[in-house]
């Protein structure tokens, strides 16, 4: 086995995942095969819909099917000749209490029939047990875990190896490391599948991260019973690269039709707000007077490609390095989930650590949702940390321009020229920075760095980002021991309470400052006054 990642941002990674029956392209959607019910023939998904992988389930294979499959093997059995993931009957195990198999038997049996990737009999947490459950849950399964390791014949099968714990996290985190120890290929969260349904996604955040922290970065996660458009961007940003659900079929059983802001019965569409095969032929009136098993496969097949195109969708806002603006879209499509976007608050250096420091394009600044996304808080960071100054006595702050780098700017050059005139030497002393939304403090000589010179903000800005800007320009004021200091005001959000702020901390620190508007500092000759008058008071400091 073999897991090359090739694109990553946040904790999201577009890799490949390395199989003896082929590769997986992460982030993948593993659609589950049920050997019963079938209103997408496998053949189907590997030929009109390109799947790479599915998953199917291996007790119901061992409790209907086992003598054709083991006969067969799973891949002639199910007619798809590509990657076979098998499950282990835990999700019967968590609904029905108990199953009529012993770990050893499901494990051998995944082994016979050829499984590329398998699952261990793992004991499902579920989300409303009490404490003592949930670490009976966690013990057994890391139990199972180490035995798998006894008795596992073959080595060209890939295990995962199921993180437990529920809704306590701290047996979450407990079970990731214990399982991090044990030689799996794969590592998985199991029980989020009743979190989706109740749409309590900041809770999901809190288990996958909790999980996740603890994996080995160099191998694949998988979320169990995640197969939804509508909270895919989120799972995959917080590093999950592998899912499997049976909603597109479900779904469709009951009539449900899937967008890309959540499910809707298809006799409430009027339109069908979809393009693909299914939804270029039909109505929704053409649909509900199928008959019952055509209408169930042509929903099937719409629900399946909605889930799959938003992998791809996931998959190329990684290597554009936009996924936070893909997340902040979807966010919106549910207040659930702009809730968990939210709470990712909690992990900004969780996501940091994970996410590239330069990319291709610059990012978008929309609201204060953006305030702790990996780029803004590690220009934060690194701007308390790293940038030291030497020999500068006075701060002019300026508005950052919109449409232009001030460095490259002919007024920038008019400025530099004028203080060399006028104050000699001592314009070397002189700082220039300048201020906006969402980084707060931009000193001229990081202007041009990313993602510094690459990004569009959004006005007007909303309170919590104007407290945020004005936070850091107050820190940045205390910190640095400036003599004189000058701010040229904007006439946005900013302005009244950055004035407030500005006068408080100079007078505090016995800074000589003024405050100006465009029209009182730009000019040669008010630049030349400007700078004279910094000269008188530089001579007095």
């Amino acid at each position: 086995m073999a897991f090359e990642v090739r694109e990553h941002d946040l904790a999201g990674r577009v890799g490949r995942l390395k199989t003896r029956s082929g590769i997986i392209e992460t982030p993948a959607l593993l659609p589950v095969i049920n050997p019963r019910v079938q209103p997408i023939a496998p053949r189907e998904m590997r030929e009109k819909f390109k799947l790479k992988a599915v998953i199917t389930n291996a007790y119901i294979l061992m409790k209907n099917f086992s003598e054709h499959v083991i006969k067969e093997g799973v891949h002639r059995f199910l007619d798809f000749d590509g990657v076979v993931m098998t499950d282990s009957g835990a999700y019967q195990l968590l609904v029905y209490g108990e199953i009529d198999a012993t770990p050893r038997e499901v494990v051998e049996f995944q082994e016979r029939i050829g499984s590329d990737i398998a699952t261990i009999l793992d004991v499902p947490t579920g989300w409303n047990v009490s404490r003592r459950r949930a670490e009976e849950t966690v013990e057994t399964t890391i139990k199972r875990a180490e035995e798998l390791f006894q008795y596992k014949s073959r080595e060209d099968v890939l295990w995962v190896g199921p993180i437990q714990g529920g809704l306590y996290l701290d047996l979450v985190e407990e079970s990731a490391r214990r399982m991090s120890a044990l030689p799996f290929q794969i590592y998985a969260l199991g029980s989020p599948t009743a979190l989706m349904e109740n749409y309590l996604f900041t809770d999901l955040v809190d288990m996958i991260v909790s999980a996740r922290r603890h994996i080995p970065e160099s191998l694949p996660f998988h979320l169990f019973g995640a197969g939804h458009p509508l909270m895919l961007a989120l799972a995959v940003a917080l590093g999950c690269d592998l899912f499997d659900s049976a909603a597109y079929a479900i779904f469709a059983r009951e009539g449900r039709y899937m967008t890309d802001w959540g499910t809707v019965r298809i006799e409430d569409l009027r339109w069908l707000p979809c393009s693909c095969p299914v939804c270029a032929e039909s109505t929704p009136r053409e649909l509900l007077e199928l008959p019952e098993d055509e209408r169930f496969k042509a929903l099937a097949r719409h629900n399946l490609y909605m889930c799959l195109a938003e992998i791809k969708r996931i998959r190329q806002s990684i290597r554009e390095g936009r996924l936070w603006e893909h997340l902040e879209v979807k966010a919106r499509s549910h207040p659930s989930l702009l809730s968990a976007l939210k709470r990712l608050k909690r992990y900004v250096r969780y996501l940091e650590e994970r996410s590239p420091v330069t990319k291709r394009r610059g990012l978008f600044f929309f609201d204060s949702s953006g305030l702790f996304r990996p780029e803004v808080y590690r220009y934060k960071e690194r701007l308390f940390e790293r940038f030291r100054l030497e020999g500068k006595k006075v701060l002019i702050l300026l508005p950052k321009p919109s449409s232009k780098q001030f460095f490259t700017s002919h007024e920038y050059r008019e400025l530099k020229n004028l203080a060399s005139k006028v104050l000699g030497g001592e314009a070397e002393s002189i700082h220039i920075c300048l201020y906006d939304a969402p980084f707060g403090v931009i000193p001229i000589e990081l202007e041009g760095t990313y993602p510094l010179a690459q990004y569009v903000t959004a006005k007007p800005l909303d309170r919590e980002t104007v407290d945020f800007v004005v936070d850091i320009i107050e820190r940045y004021l205390r910190e640095n021991d400036y003599k004189v200091a000058l701010l040229v005001e904007s006439d946005g959000e900013l302005k009244e309470r950055l004035a407030e702020v500005f006068e408080e901390v100079c007078k505090r620190k016995g800074v000589f400052y003024e405050r100006l508007t465009n029209d009182e500092f730009w000019g040669r000759e008010n630049l030349k006054r400007i700078f004279k008058a910094i000269n008188e008071k530089l001579k007095r400091a």
